[in-house]
């Protein structure tokens, strides 16, 4: 799942910013670098939930809404959601 995140972001959207940090950590959260004000504007607008320090559950991703995670956390990024 964090390759594929990764290669998504990396790859498909070229997604601002480097992304190796998601592949480089283990366990079942990831960090994804997002400012507090990107986190909280995932909860309202795309009702992804996540710490406000942008510590998302990587358990809670699969392959029927990683794209839409990873679209998501592109357009914040790029300040577009």
């Amino acid at each position: 799942m964090r390759d594929e995140l990764y290669n998504i972001l990396t790859n498909e959207l070229k997604t601002p910013g480097k992304w190796n940090h998601i592949t480089d950590q283990i366990g079942m959260f990831s960090f994804t670098g997002i400012s507090p004000e990107q986190s909280q504007q995932l909860i309202d607008k795309a009702h992804i939930y996540l710490t406000a320090n942008g510590r998302i559950s990587m358990a809670g991703l699969n392959s029927h809404n990683l794209r839409y995670f990873a679209e998501s956390l592109d357009k914040v990024v790029r300040g577009t959601l």
